[in-house]
């Protein structure tokens, strides 16, 4: 059984989301055999990002004609050592944020949101 796990992005600009993602969130490169199309990899998660509408894959247009979309509220969720310093990084960077940190029951945590809206869970668990 493999061991990763894909999730799919869909983003209205396929370079400017591997930029935020590489620069500030520690992604790689796996693969961008196209305009509209990349996969990114951080540890066991590969993030497959598709522009809205591309011919093939995840950016195709639904059979009544809607196009995916980015947004919404499903998210990865990245674990960070300091949540606080991620933070200053980031805003510093312009980053859009959708809220201030929250401390629940097993952390902190806040979301970020990558150039087309999609949010990003930022986690800080309790020691």
């Amino acid at each position: 059984m493999n061991d990763t796990v894909m999730v799919r992005y869909i983003v209205d600009d396929v370079d400017a989301a591997i930029d935020f993602y590489t620069t500030h969130l520690g992604f790689d490169v796996q693969m961008h055999p196209a305009p509209g199309f990349a996969i990114l990899g951080l540890g066991a998660l590969r993030l497959a990002l598709s522009a809205p509408g591309g011919p093939g894959g995840g950016g195709q247009a639904m059979p009544d004609g809607t196009l995916p979309r980015p947004g919404g509220w499903n998210r990865i969720s990245i674990q960070v050592a300091d949540l606080a310093a991620a933070v200053e990084q980031l805003r510093s960077a312009g980053a859009t944020f959708r809220n201030d940190i929250i401390t629940g029951v097993g952390g902190k945590q806040i979301l970020v949101e990558d150039p087309a809206g999609n949010p990003v869970e930022l986690f800080e668990p309790n020691q």
